[in-house]
């Protein structure tokens, strides 16, 4: 389910007691719309107590920090990723992306609340992951991957549930779905609940069902307004990265 040197540094976060969420591709793999991915990205609990325990498992990981910026809180905390590499032989070059907020998210003791545990019984582990619909909102980035990434989570979740539904699963459908064809069935078989979108999805309401083309429509504008969200956010966290590098330049050559 989840390659050996993931599960090395997943059990050795739970080891030193790492409140962390695996996010990302390999929670993609979890939930069933992925069949690889090569890093290991967290989101964590910012607290000074979790970052001890996170440095003492990237320490038996022989993880170091790589790239810019540097492992420090106050990065962290204005929602900067930081980078390592592992050198320890059972996960020797893997990458570990660690972060504390997502864009679009909800603080991670809210995450922590709704996350989702996936016990694996072939390796006798349990996996912390981030809720399936805090990924999809994670997932809504400027990327031209993370797109079809979120419409194969919706479709994985609606495929294996569509039969064993709650109002929640339902809402959450009609509300990420980017699969004309699915959201044309959950029109026709819940339009009580089309009517209760108004605030995030208000076309549902306006849509013909089988009107696939208007739907790719509005999908894309969904799609375009995100992307320029993402930006936007990512423009000033970009900038100090440039700074930051053209700082350690002029250190480097002093």
């Amino acid at each position: 389910m989840i390659p050996n040197p993931i599960l090395k540094v997943l059990s050795t976060l739970s080891c030193h007691e790492v409140r962390h969420l695996l996010i990302g591709g390999q929670a993609c793999v979890l939930y069933g719309a992925a069949e690889f991915s090569r890093d290991c990205d967290i989101v964590i609990l910012a607290d000074e107590d979790n970052f001890k325990n996170l440095n003492a498992a990237l320490a038996e990981l022989q993880a170091e920090c790589i790239a810019i910026p540097e492992f420090k809180a106050e990065y962290l905390q204005r929602g900067h990723a930081v980078h390592f590499r592992c050198k320890h032989a059972d996960v020797n070059g893997l990458r570990i992306d660690v972060m504390t907020q997502l864009r679009g998210c909800e603080p991670f003791e809210r995450l922590w609340e709704r996350r989702t545990t996936i016990q694996d019984p072939i390796a006798n582990a349990a996996y912390e992951v981030l809720a399936i619909e805090d990924l999809v909102c994670a997932k809504k980035t400027q990327r031209d991957k993370d797109w079809p990434m979120i419409r194969r989570l919706v479709e994985a979740h609606y495929d294996e549930n569509q039969n064993g539904h709650n109002d929640a699963m339902i809402q959450f459908w009609l509300r990420e779905s980017r699969t004309p064809e699915i959201l044309s069935q959950l029109m026709q078989r819940f339009p009580e609940s089309v009517m209760t979108l108004t605030s995030s999805r208000p076309w549902l309401s306006s849509l013909e069902p089988n009107d696939f083309g208007q739907t790719e429509k509005y999908l894309r504008q969904e799609e375009d307004m995100e992307r320029r969200a993402d930006e936007a956010y990512w423009k000033p966290l970009k900038e100090e990265l440039v700074q930051l590098r053209l700082n350690r330049e002029r250190q480097n050559k002093d």
